[in-house]
């Protein structure tokens, strides 16, 4: 099973990115958790761009995303709501419209983090919906990490047992989805 890793942060030192390299060590054993590299290379979407042959990055996005079995998305949130370039991302891996978009059907979980009390609820609420009417699968696995900065040790290490604990249920709830919908190959 593979998760494909989505942070919505491109600061080097975010609290988004930690958080999925958290995932990954506490994802269950035979679980490949592949971080995603190449957000912020991603041009603004543009319709009369959007062509057989797409930008590298945009080929480079949906490709991993339809090689993925699951997506887990972490995000950080920017005035209310979720960064600009993970909308672009959305926009770019829902076309073409339809069962031929890489996102189309496929099982995404949203989490994130901020420094702020609400730990990006707002973003991750905008990004399920935006994820949703992309055709995207939605999964009901939640979490919000507020007050990032003391949850994290100064080399990035998710510190907080708390917080370990419920992002280890969001990883069996991966595990457990994808279990529940896989089909049986004779």
């Amino acid at each position: 099973m593979r998760i494909l890793a989505i942070s919505g942060s491109l600061r080097a030192a975010s609290h988004n990115t930690a958080l999925l390299r958290a995932a990954a060590e506490l994802a269950p054993d035979g679980v490949e958790v592949q971080q995603y590299e190449g957000l912020d290379r991603l041009p603004h979407y543009n319709e009369d761009h959007d062509t057989d042959d797409p930008h590298p990055a945009v080929h480079h996005l949906r490709e991993h995303i339809a090689g993925a079995d699951l997506v887990l998305i972490s995000t950080p949130e920017y005035n209310g709501s979720m960064p600009g370039h993970l909308k672009t991302a959305v926009d770019w891996a829902s076309r073409p419209f339809g069962p031929d978009s890489s996102l189309w059907g496929k099982p995404v979980a949203v989490i994130g983090a901020s420094v702020t009390d609400y730990g990006a609820v707002w973003a991750q609420d905008h990004l399920r919906k935006s994820l949703g009417l992309a055709g995207a699968r939605v999964l009901d696995l939640e979490l919000a990490v507020p007050k990032a900065a003391n949850r994290f040790g100064p080399d990035g290490e998710l510190t907080d047992p708390e917080t370990r604990e419920r992002l280890a249920e969001v990883m069996d709830g991966l595990v457990a989805h994808f279990e529940s919908t896989a089909t049986v190959k004779v």
